[in-house]
């Protein structure tokens, strides 16, 4: 996200130029361990277990989708299609979002309406819309495999069971951790690793275009919700804690790896990176639906030509994929 007040955002952009110790705690390479919660360690047994489950077709409804369906590894743990495709092939409302680096997430979906990457993965699985599988079938179709009796009991000391299920899904996504990009290398003193197109794009994303205000830390996301524009018949956020004041708004999707992990906005209608820039620079609505204020506008005071340079650096955002992919 852009976003720009004038007043207050002038103010603070000398302490957001430069690679000094003020922007190191605003930007900040990507650790090489997420948390995980006490009663579901990251153990290789958890993650080669949660990876078995995730690229299993047994987690759908028809046996015809896993995981990886709308995650694909090749696809930046994306799909890469502007809204995913559920049960019986039929189009969701939103886009799929990569998996990548979600450890470090304080809230999962859109609308972050889970907690927690365990709470989140039965979700999709239960889903009418998406997997459509009943939770209790899928427990009787693992139990039915001598392999998912055996590890679960080693694992877990349980019987294949849903909450197992979800914390071994957890596991293996907290280990897909994208490290070594362009970006923290060059965070990590490698002036060589971002182009010279990519550090202007770098200073812009600090500087006058104001990224850095929604797109920090880490995963450069802030967690937060907010109002943009787009697509104003999905409430959003507002769907999830009934509150006005959260109608239409989306959580900051982390710019990790972004450039593999297109279309892109919560509906999927900005196909490039380039477009999505090009929208913040020129194309933000002027409200929202019904009047509603929206929390970004236009940098219309900004040059079309930095656009291609912030996409430079957006580049530079893609680490290596983990070993434990696959």
């Amino acid at each position: 996200m852009l976003l720009r007040f004038r007043l207050s955002f002038a103010l603070a952009v000398p302490l957001l130029c430069g690679l000094g110790q003020a922007d190191q705690q605003v930007l900040v390479p990507l650790p090489a361990k997420a948390p995980a919660p006490e009663d579901n360690p990251t153990t290789e047994q958890r993650v080669a277990l949660g990876r078995r489950l995730f690229f299993d077709p047994l987690l759908s409804g028809d046996n015809q989708m896993s995981c990886a369906t709308c995650h694909a590894p090749e696809k930046g743990f994306g799909d890469g299609l502007p809204r995913g495709k559920g049960a019986g092939g039929r189009e969701l409302s939103r886009n799929s979002q990569t998996v990548l680096n979600t450890g470090f997430l304080s809230s999962l979906f859109w609308d972050g309406r889970a907690a927690s990457l365990e709470e989140q993965a039965l979700g999709p699985i239960t889903s009418p819309d998406e997997m459509a599988q009943d939770v209790d079938e899928l427990v009787n179709e693992l139990a039915a495999i001598p392999g998912y009796v055996d590890e679960f009991k080693r694992i877990f000391g349980k019987p294949v069971n849903a909450d197992d299920i979800a914390r071994a899904l957890a596991a293996y996504q907290r280990s897909l951790i994208t490290l070594s990009s362009p970006f923290d290398l060059y965070l990590a003193g490698n002036e060589d690793a971002l182009s010279s197109a990519a550090k202007e794009g770098l200073a812009l994303f600090r500087g006058d275009a104001g990224c850095v205000r929604c797109h920090n830390g880490p995963l450069l996301s802030d967690g937060k919700f907010y109002r943009l524009g787009v697509n104003n018949a999905d409430v959003g956020r507002g769907g999830v804690t009934g509150a006005p004041e959260d109608r239409y708004r989306f959580r900051t999707p982390t710019l990790r790896n972004v450039a593999e992990t297109g279309p892109y906005m919560h509906d999927g209608s900005l196909e490039t990176l380039f477009d999505v820039v090009e929208f913040y620079y020129r194309r933000i609505p002027k409200s929202g639906p019904d009047g509603t204020s929206l929390d970004v506008e236009s940098l219309l005071w900004q040059s079309y030509s930095e656009i291609e340079l912030i996409v430079a650096f957006l580049e530079s955002l893609s680490g290596e994929t983990p070993a434990t992919a696959q």
